[in-house]
């Protein structure tokens, strides 16, 4: 075994070694190909340069070339115009010789212009009479005989050396005479040494023609039509000298221009004769002088051998470096891969272990909810059904608080499902219209009995604009409130609780308003004329100022204005399907400690421990609403102020819903107000403006006229009947007298007008209502007024109290707007199976479908109801649970939908033959009874062929919204 052990150590030290060195190689590799490839970059911008600059000289020379040729043949035109044919000529040599010199300029490649005139052999003796001198050869001898000359008459000062000379005396020069009229074009001839400087030049040549030569002249017109030559020395070596010195990289460079007209034997007309071997670049470029018998060329180098750049030095060594501390890190992180094996092996575990529980996540919230509804599911049905049966005092109290404490349970167990269905992305909203308002008067119904406990203020508030009813969520918008609402009561020993609904827009606007002015020296406090500190709700100070009365005065003037053309701007209302709420909770409670303000919305976070221990909850509620109403589609934010109280403000964009939802009973929330109370009046004493705008919004809704005072020494001359006439039922005036502004002590004769109205006994009357915010003040002060009403007030509560007052008769209420007696009307007489393998749910099923007049059938498993269920069957609808042993509710339900199909299909076949028969599917609405509500089961069961589901232990409302749904108009299954 040790043997073993040391040939693998020996063995993977060799291959370390073996790596190593290759490693080596390869660095010494890589950086050498760096090297290289630098090296070659830089030897091919050198190139580059090396041809740019050479090409730039070459076309700048060709350019210079070409202007000087067009000179000449400038001057040719001349002496054609004023020379030939003039008697005397208009051109002599001090005009021609001023003429070259001052226009030198326009042929910087030619030293001097010269004009030999053509002269044949029967003109030469009348030519030099006239000239009074003799032609000479370049040997200054006279010229020899012959059939034609070319003597210069006119030549520029620089090379006046050749007046008197017959150009056509020499070979060379004779041959370019011939060559320039018969082509028309400049000539020129082999480079040699010119007179004077004795530097290597060429003699450019170019045939004047008479004026009348037509452009597309044939040789023999061409050679008939000459009159002259004009001939330019164009000194190559001073002149490209001269032109190359004006531009820059001349001392980096080497110029060379050749005469390659005989390839064998390039003739140097410019630039050294030898070059530096060693010197790798060398470009040649063409030069173009327009004579189509010699070529030229221009040859370009670099001046010395180019040195290497430093870059491709220290790169590559830099490289070479980098390689290596690399191989370092790798060799030593290598070195320590066996120490770190095993910790590798335990975190590959770990992340399997973590994979597995992300994906059982599902299967275990299924698991937990399942397990720990079912029980409950048990435990809250038998207390139902133990509340239903005659009981003690103590025993119902008992009964009760136990039925308590198990929804608060359900409650926590909802919560923390919410929770893990946000963060799976699973959780969806429903859309159906609801009437906001009636909703609102809800949640606020929720909370009433701890508001009259803790003698505090709880109200609500909806501004006008806001629609009627709207489309949404009513449950998720519900739990929102429930959760805000709920922690503000919780939190808040005195003041109040206030929650308004407005329209965004004018909240952002009104408030930005309220704030300015709060700027300006307003801080929200109220004057010496009304009663508290602050003008708020209950005239304790708030933490947020935008609902003082500053900010009510402006959103009940513009809802003023808004109902003031409401008739004309009915089109407005559908200027947008869609409307977005502002909702704040205001509440003057303990606040939200500074340090603990950035942690509010955390999950199971509270503001520090003893919040939990003083006031309990989990702290997810506010969790839970923050990602609510994100995915409503608003956002939520808080404003609080420690020992001063919060104020929660939460956004959401609805749909508006044009179908009056309150005649639709199976969609309605709550029960719709009623109209026997229009036209009524009444008087309103609150000195708290924003508490009687409150007030008013509530009896508004009933369509009872408010008049508000704050003066109750003035209620006395205000109250109709005083001089002793009489009110109408109809038009009676109710008095309504908040308990903080009634003083028995000091409004002596008011009290005694109430005790004289007490004893006469006058049902026909006026009213007095005290409002009152705990329990306690019914007795203090029900001898005095007709009725003592307890806050939270909402329209419902004063409609009930005013028609048991005023014995005003209610419209009866139809049978479908009770929850219970509609249920009834669907559920009587109906056959439903009850599938659960849980007795004890068994029981608690039945019995709650027994209270609602069904006829109901009770099976333990999967098995047997697919026997019951057979086609067919005498059951309108099947609760199915959907975990039991050996086939669960969603194999029970595939297996009857396929039982289903196999009969409609053959019921279907046998009809086709059959006319005028009426064929309906058998189809039998099945429920999923589940515990588990996460929305991967709700999809199973649509999967399996299930039509809904209700969450255990289900309660009155879910089980009438589904069977609302699924059991009205079903079509009997044994047909």
């Amino acid at each position: 075994m040790g043997g073993n052990k040391y040939c693998a150590a020996m063995t993977k030290r060799r291959w370390r070694g073996l790596a190593a060195a290759a490693w080596v190689l390869v660095a010494v590799a890589c950086s050498a190909v760096m090297h290289w490839t630098m090296r070659r970059e830089s030897m091919d911008r050198a190139e580059e340069r090396l041809v740019s600059m050479c090409e730039e000289r070459a076309r700048m020379l060709q350019e210079q070339f070409g202007v000087t040729v067009n000179h000449v043949h400038a001057i040719a035109i001349l002496i054609a115009t004023f020379n030939y044919d003039k008697s005397p000529s208009a051109i002599d040599q001090d005009t021609f010789a001023k003429y070259t010199a001052r226009t030198s300029f326009e042929r910087p490649l030619l030293n001097g212009v010269a004009y030999a005139q053509r002269v044949f052999h029967h003109e030469r003796e009348m030519f030099e009479s006239q000239q009074g001198w003799i032609m000479n050869t370049m040997q200054r001898e006279p010229a020899p005989p012959q059939v034609e000359y070319a003597p210069v008459i006119f030549s520029q000062d620089t090379v006046s050396y050749l007046a008197r000379i017959d150009m056509m005396s020499g070979e060379e020069d004779r041959e370019n005479i011939l060559r320039a009229r018969t082509t028309g074009k400049a000539v020129l001839t082999n480079p040699f040494r010119l007179l004077g400087s004795n530097h290597l030049g060429v003699v450019l040549t170019f045939a004047v023609y008479r004026p009348d030569l037509p452009a597309d002249a044939s040789v023999e017109q061409r050679v008939e039509a000459t009159i002259g030559y004009l001939g330019g020395a164009f000194d190559v070596e001073s002149l490209v000298e001269n032109l190359l010195s004006k531009l820059a990289g001349n001392q980096d460079i080497v110029v060379n221009v050749y005469d390659v007209t005989n390839a064998s034997e390039a003739m140097v007309l410019y630039g050294p004769s030898s070059s530096d071997e060693r010197v790798p670049f060398l470009h040649v470029s063409m030069l173009d002088f327009g004579d189509p018998f010699r070529r030229h060329e221009m040859r370009c180098r670099y001046r010395q051998k180019l040195p290497m750049q430093w870059s491709a030095i220290t790169n590559p060594l830099g490289t070479f470096v980098i390689w290596m501390l690399l191989g370092y890190s790798i060799a030593a992180a290598y070195s320590r891969y066996d120490k770190v094996t095993e910790d590798c092996r335990k975190m590959e575990e770990l992340k399997t272990q973590a994979e597995a529980a992300d994906v059982a996540k599902s299967q275990f919230l299924a698991t937990v909810s399942h397990e720990i509804r079912t029980p409950m599911n048990g435990v809250l049905g038998m207390l139902d059904m133990l509340l239903g049966t005659d009981l003690t005092m103590t025993q119902k109290d008992y009964a009760q608080t136990a039925q308590m404490c198990g929804r608060a349970l359900i409650t926590l167990i909802n919560d923390v499902l919410d929770r893990a269905k946000i963060e799976a992305g699973k959780l969806e909203l429903e859309a159906v219209p609801f009437d906001l308002r009636s909703l609102m008067d809800d949640v606020i119904s929720l909370f009433s009995s701890k508001s009259r406990e803790k003698c505090i203020e709880l109200a609500v508030f909806v501004c006008d604009n806001v629609p009627k009813d709207v489309l949404g969520d009513p449950w998720r918008f519900r739990q929102i409130l429930t959760n805000l609402v709920g922690n503000a009561v919780k939190f808040t020993e005195r003041g109040h609780v206030f929650v308004r609904v407005c329209l965004a827009d004018n909240s952002n606007m009104e408030a930005g308003q309220v704030l300015n002015g709060a700027m300006n020296g307003k801080d929200g406090r109220v004057d010496s004329t009304t009663n508290g500190a602050f003008n708020t709700l209950s005239g304790f100070e708030a933490a947020d100022r935008r609902n003082s009365w500053q900010y009510f005065k402006m959103l009940l003037s513009d809802k003023e204005s808004l109902l003031d053309d409401l008739e004309g701007t009915n089109s407005d209302q559908s200027d947008s399907d869609h409307v977005t709420l502002a909702i704040s909770i205001e509440d003057t409670g303990v606040g939200i400690p500074l340090q603990a303000q950035d942690r509010v919305f955390t999950p199971f976070m509270q503001a520090d421990s003893s919040t939990s221990r003083n006031y309990g909850g989990t702290g997810i509620g506010l969790s839970i609403s923050k990602c609510l109403a994100e995915l409503m589609g608003g956002q939520i934010s808080f404003v609080s102020r420690p020992f001063v109280g919060s104020t929660f403000t939460f956004s959401t964009t609805l749909k508006r819903s044009y179908k009056d939802i309150s005649v639709d009973s199976s969609r309605s929330l709550s029960e719709a107000l009623p109209t026997a109370f229009k036209g009524m009046k009444a008087i309103l004493i609150d000195g708290r403006p924003v508490r009687s705008a409150v007030t008013r919004y509530h009896l508004k809704r009933l369509g009872i006229t408010v008049q508000a005072v704050n003066n109750m020494s003035a209620v006395v001359k205000a109250f109709p009947g005083q001089n002793g006439a009489t009110v109408s039922r109809e038009k009676a005036t109710i008095l309504f007298i908040e308990s903080d502004f009634w003083r028995p002590e000091t409004d002596v004769q008011l009290l005694n007008h109430l005790r004289e109205h007490k004893n006469r006994q006058l049902s026909d009357g006026h009213k007095v209502v005290l409002l009152v915010t705990s329990e306690a003040d019914k007795d203090k002060y029900g001898s005095i007024f007709d009725i003592v009403m307890c806050k939270p007030i909402r329209a419902s509560m004063i409609a009930s109290s005013i028609q048991q007052l005023l014995k005003v008769e209610m419209p009866e209420r139809r049978d479908n707007q009770n929850r219970p007696s509609f249920l009834r009307s669907l559920l009587v007489g109906k056959n439903i199976l009850v599938v659960d393998d849980n007795k004890v749910n068994l029981r608690v099923a039945a019995a709650a479908l027994k209270k609602y007049g069904a006829n109901v059938s009770c099976v333990e498993s999967g098995k047997d109801a697919i026997s019951l269920l057979q086609p067919p069957h005498c059951f309108d609808a099947c609760f199915m649970d959907v975990q039991m042993p050996e086939m669960d509710g969603f194999e029970a339900t595939r297996q009857i939908r396929q039982t289903e199909m196999r009969v409609n299909e053959e019921r279907k076949n046998k009809l086709v033959l059959i006319e005028g028969s009426t064929f309906v599917e058998y189809h039998l609405p099945v429920l999923a009874m589940t515990a588990d509500v996460i929305q991967a089961t709700y999809e199973k069961c649509i999967k399996s062929g299930m039509d809904g589901y209700v969450s255990k232990p289900f309660d009155e409302e879910q089980l009438y919204q589904a069977v609302s749904r699924l059991v009205v108009g079903t079509t009997d299954s044994t047909v």
